[in-house]
This record gives C-alpha cells, structure tokens and sequence, in this order.
C-alpha cells in the first residue's frame, strides 16, 4: 500500500514537474526566424583637431609671430594631427531595400557607419536623419531582397510578459536575451517625449539600437538605455515603443525631421498637497506655472495656476503624459482641453504650435527681489516687502511680493529669499497676492491645520509650493 501510495504521489510530482517545465518560452524559433533582421552597427568619428596632447597655436602659419612661437613651444610632427573613435550598435531592418532602424546616439556625430549582417555581407550607411528627444534613427544601405522584422503593437504588451532581444552587446554579434516587460508607460528624466517600456531583459552597450520582440517574433520596441550604477546591466532596460519609433522614421524619411506639437507652459506635477490645495479629488493633470506670452498656449487663455486634466479627450494622468501628447500632434490642429480652474473643469481649445519642448519647473538660480519700503512678519514666519513699480517692471512682474526672509517656517517651506508670491491658493480659492494687508488677511482666514499653496517667481521660472499647517509661528 505504501509503495502504491508512494508511486502515485511520484507520478503526480513528475507530472507536475514537466508542466511547470513545459510553461516555460522556447525562444529557439523566434531566434532562428528573426535573428536574420539584426543587424550589427559600427561608426566611426573622425576626431580632427591639433596634435594629440600639444598646446594649439593662436596664430595661423603665415603670421609673424608664428615663429617666434614655434621656438618656445615646438610642435611634434611623430604625433597624429587626427584619431578615430570607434563605437558599436545594433539595428533591425525595416524595408527589403534597406531602411534600418536604430537608436540616434548609435550614429551621433559618426562619419562613418557600417552595417554588418548575419550573412557576414557589410555595407556602408547613409544616416537618413536622427531624433535626439526620441534617440531613434533611420539609415539606409544599398541592398535589395532583405528579410524585414514583423512589427508588432505595443501598445497590446502586458506587464509581466516574456520578451526577447536580439543584438551585440560588447561586440557579440546576434546575442539573444530575454525577459518579461516590468512596466510600461515609464517617463525618465529629460525623456518627455518616449513612454518607455521597461523590462528586465539582459541590455549591454552595444545592444543599443536593436529590436525588442514579443513571443510572437513581432518587434514592439527599441532598446535604448539602461539603468545601471556599473555602466552593465542591473535588470532595469528601457525601450521606446515602435509605434513611436515608426511615427518619427516617417518623419525623418520624407523630410529628414521631426515636427512637433508645442503649448508654450511650464509644468509641473501635481502633488496630494497641491491637489487639496486647488480642490482637485485626487492627484492628477499638469499643473502649469507659466505661460509663454504670445504662445498657443496664451492666444486659448490657459492661466498659471490651471491643472490640464485632458487633452483632446485623452486623460493626463500625470504630467509627464502631456508633452507627449502635445509632441505627437501636427501642428496647427485645433485640440481641444479640459482644465480645471478656480475649483471647476472648463473646456478650452488651442491651435497647437511647433517645435518647442513644455519645460518642468524645477529649482531655478535665486531671483533678485525687490526691496520696498515695508517689511513684516506673518504666521508663516516671513518677512515680506512690497518691490516699487520700478521693481515690478525690473522683475517682469504687475504685482506680487518679495520674499526678504525666511524665519520660524523655514523647516516646513521651500520658500527661500529672493522669491516673489504672486498668488495664494487654498481648497480651490485662487486669490493673486497684491499687498502685505492683502496676504496677511487671508492667511487668517485660514485654520491652523489648513495647507496653502503658493505662485512663486523665482528667477526666470514660476513654480508652485505647497505649505502643510499655517498655525502662529
């Protein structure tokens, strides 16, 4: 009875064993079957200046005082004038007549680009134009009857999916490595324009430019960067998805550039505080502290102070999602948006501009405050002064206040002296800060557990900050 017993439960554990084994991706098919659209990428930069590691001339050889100058410090002739830096990538082709993608740093400043194939067959590259903001580039060879990588929708892709790359880490030409997707729509920073997806599959230098497949062979993205204390892979790689990719080599192939949709704002997240403090249920939009003068942006009526919520019906979740949004929009298309201000959603339309990237606002270099005449202290521990008009006009501001220190409150503010209040805003209630009366009043109509948050010009940018409590300091 024992050894039956014991001879079911082996049978059920070897079952399960092999089902647990045969769950397991087999990308031997998908390696065979598109390994053949990679390609291997070498450039070479020509580095052309003086000689190598001697002091340049500052006068041409025809100058007088070129030999005067030769005598103190002679040139070497045994050193090369030039060196070369070479750098390798990868690539998957696009087109039977030889359009290959890869990422724009792979070719950046290159004057010469190789593609090596798997049949070992080399050809010389023609860079059909490159985008930085994306890093997606489109080059060209001389060939005919190529295979073509499938392309699939990234769009489909679900966290927790197996994926596969296929490149040449360190030079090791068709290297496959595989893992799931991590995440997806990730923002990185000076990325606005890219919603990464983000795998754990083995990414190098060199399989920069290469193909990121799905287990259907079909190519859903790019892969372009790592994160990695080491310079090697540490399990987190990024790659841009293709359908951003094919959308920017369309544009490089019929006009060698890439145009794009522009606001004209300063953004910035919006955070739980500022959320509370603008009457918003919850932590979502962009927040825009500044508007271009003259931009789309300005000419639709969008305010410092208002919180994008949608743009031509497509939700802003966080503020990393509207340059991308804007960037992908032809310019001159009149889209539609929904903001939300003084505590209400209103729908505005704006006739979308070209070329300038939105800017997050962040710590800029300390402002020079004006110095009025009045100074005091308020509950939050600051001491205000009112700039004269000459002050305003210098400043480029109509009305605010100069923050002249920062006293009892400067363990809970990021408020520091040089910034200039311009508004005051509290459970939706936007009020623009005119005098110290003015301000002081309405901090006490605020309780002490209240949080405010406040406009503030600082330097050339505007940014909002938020204050939790307003109690007596």
């Amino acid at each position: 009875m024992k050894r039956l017993l014991l001879s079911i439960w082996l049978f059920f554990f070897s079952g399960l064993i092999f089902a647990q084994g045969a769950a397991l991706p087999d990308f031997a098919d998908l390696a065979e079957k598109q390994g053949p659209v990679v390609v291997n990428i070498s450039t070479t930069q020509i580095i052309r200046g003086n000689r190598l590691g001697m002091p340049q001339f500052p006068f041409d050889e025809d100058d007088p005082a070129f030999e005067l100058f030769k005598r103190f410090i002679p040139r070497h002739p045994q050193a090369p004038r030039d060196f070369e830096n070479k750098s390798l990538g990868s690539g998957f082709i696009i087109s039977a007549d030889g359009y290959i993608l890869t990422n724009a740093h792979v070719v950046d400043s290159a004057d010469e680009v190789v593609v090596k194939l798997t049949d070992k067959r080399e050809f010389k590259a023609k860079v059909i134009g490159a985008d930085k903001r994306t890093d997606v580039a489109l080059i060209k060879i001389e060939a005919s009857g190529l295979q073509v990588a499938r392309l699939g929708e990234a769009a489909r892709l679900r966290v927790g999916e197996w994926v596969a790359a296929i490149g040449s880490p360190f030079g090791f030409e068709n290297t496959v490595t595989a893992g799931i997707v991590s995440a997806k729509g990730r923002s990185l920073p000076q990325e606005n324009y890219v919603p990464f997806i983000q795998t754990d599959v083995a990414i190098n230098p060199g399989n920069s430019g290469g193909p990121l497949f799905n287990m259907k062979g079909e190519v859903v993205g790019i892969n372009s960067q790592i994160f990695s204390r080491s310079g090697g892979y540490q399990g987190i790689a990024f790659a841009i998805p293709i359908d951003v990719a094919m959308d920017v080599q369309a544009q490089l192939k019929s006009g060698g550039k890439v145009s794009r949709g522009r606001l004209g704002v300063t953004i910035q997240e919006v955070t739980k505080e500022l959320a509370e403090s603008f009457g918003l249920a919850k932590p979502n939009g962009a927040l825009v502290t500044a508007v271009d003068n003259g931009s789309p942006a300005d000419k639709a009526g969008i305010e410092a102070g208002d919180i994008i919520l949608k743009f031509e019906g497509k939700a802003v979740t966080q503020s990393g999602d509207l340059p991308r949004m804007v960037g992908s929009t032809r310019p001159g298309t009149k889209s539609p948006l929904q903001i939300w201000r003084k505590g209400a959603t209103r729908e505005i339309v704006v006739t979308v501009g070209e070329i300038a990237e939105e800017k997050v606002a962040g710590r800029a270099a300390k402002g020079k405050g004006g110095r009025g005449t009045e100074a005091t202290s308020n509950k939050l521990g600051l001491v205000l002064s009112e700039p004269s008009a000459e002050q305003r006009k210098q400043i480029g501001i109509t009305h605010g206040l100069v923050v002249e220190d920062v006293r009892n409150g400067v363990a809970r503010t990021d408020l520091r002296p040089g910034d200039v209040i311009l508004a005051l805003i509290s459970k939706g209630s936007h009020s623009d800060v005119k005098s110290i009366e003015q301000f002081n009043v309405l901090l006490a109509k605020l309780d002490k557990t209240s949080t405010i948050t406040l406009l503030v010009r600082r330097g050339d940018a505007q940014t909002f900050i938020t204050i939790k409590g307003v109690g007596d300091n």
